[in-house]
């Protein structure tokens, strides 16, 4: 890339917590985050919040009367954005920009309001504007009192880096400084996971690890959900607090075989991750989050793309997936997070039950992978300062 891209501050809300140090922490003690829940009227395995960030997001809810009617997708990127911002220097009533979006977007509430149509052929007064997908990216302009451009956006699972192309766009332009890019998801409900049940791709294992992401041996999907919000703040140019630079980025999109898949080798995969790494030499790309979702198909044709691109330059692979389930249109900027963390710590995060990898001395550069239904994939390749 012609310009350098920082990202000076990183803030998210997951099973794994809020604090950068716990949640390193949590990725060090290598038990998942995932259990069993009631979900309307039935159990599923999912991912949830811990109680006290629950209770930190209902005082949220508490804090002013216009923030009792949002979505939880809505909440979770306000409490994640306050703190990015706040990390990175900036101020309420800076002028930024803010592109933050959602795969499912506000689920919980559009179930609600859609049930109450159904149920009195009349819905609450504000279940049209709770409901949009605009609805995140607006919010947060209101509650940060932002004065730059604010934009919301589901490409399904590759939606936070989608925010973070755009981003990059923006700032490349000269249209803007800074700007605050990610994505925000709150699926855990009953239809939702209905859907993913009829997909025939949701886990039902008892397993100490139900996710079984990255697992090359397994004979069943395992694909398993999981909530939260992570969003990252993007600076044009060196900075002394940067936690990575952004050296490159790649999209494809694929012809479809069928509405869900994407083709055996993934050739979106293969595109994205060449594009990102530009003029660097495979060898040095030092690591690769993979997408993973934990299906079949998904984890197997991702690691077909990774062999057939770098051949005997294989970098250590790894996911978060089995850890934190699948949080849809926030999972990729997640997994840039545990990115950043492998390159400050200089430890390498495996994923428990995969084979063990040769492990590299040093991690500076490390492609994270993201792609969603409709074959849209997006790499990213992140440098160490």
């Amino acid at each position: 890339m012609s310009q350098k891209i920082a990202i000076t501050s990183l803030s998210s809300i997951s099973p794994l917590g809020n604090s950068p140090e716990q949640i390193w922490q949590n990725y060090l003690n290598g038990a998942t985050s995932i259990s069993e829940y009631p979900i309307g009227n039935t159990k599923a395995l999912a991912a949830m919040l811990p109680g006290y960030l629950k209770n930190e997001i209902a005082k949220l809810r508490d804090s002013e009367s216009k923030y009792k009617n949002l979505d939880e997708s809505v909440l979770y990127a306000i409490m994640a954005s306050r703190k990015a911002i706040e990390n990175a220097g900036w101020k309420q009533g800076d002028d930024f920009g803010i592109n933050i979006g959602s795969s499912r977007g506000a689920t919980q509430l559009f179930e609600k309001h859609f049930q109450e149509f159904l149920e009195t052929g009349k819905t609450h007064t504000l279940a049209s504007p709770t409901t949009t997908l605009g609805n995140i990216s607006s919010w947060i302009a209101h509650d940060l009192n932002s004065k730059g451009p604010e934009i919301s956006h589901s490409i399904t699972c590759s939606t936070a880096l989608h925010a973070v192309l755009n981003g990059i766009a923006w700032l490349r332009s000269g249209m803007a400084d800074k700007f605050l890019v990610g994505g925000s998801e709150a699926p855990l409900t009953p239809f939702t996971i209905a859907q993913m049940n009829a997909l025939k791709i949701y886990s039902k294992s008892q397993d100490e690890f139900p996710c079984r992401a990255f697992d090359r041996e397994k004979n069943q999907n395992s694909m398993v959900l999981g909530e939260g919000a992570s969003v990252a703040c993007l600076e044009t140019g060196e900075r002394q607090n940067a936690l990575a630079y952004i050296e490159g980025v790649g999209y494809a999109t694929e012809i479809l075989e069928h509405s869900i898949s994407i083709s055996a080798e993934a050739q979106c995969f293969q595109k994205s991750m060449a594009m990102a790494l530009g003029a660097t030499a495979i060898k040095d790309v030092d690591a690769i989050v993979m997408h993973a979702p934990g299906t079949i198909k998904g984890d197997s044709s991702e690691l077909k793309a990774i062999e057939l691109l770098f051949g005997d330059h294989l970098p250590m692979l790894t996911t978060n997936k089995w850890k934190i389930g699948h949080t849809f249109g926030a999972s990729g900027m997640l997994s840039i997070e545990m990115a950043l963390l492998m390159m400050q710590h200089q430890k390498f995060i495996a994923v428990p039950f995969a084979e063990n990898q040769k492990e590299k001395k040093a991690i500076r550069k490390v492609l994270v992978n993201a792609v969603g239904f409709g074959g849209n994939a997006v790499s990213i390749l992140l440098a160490k300062p």
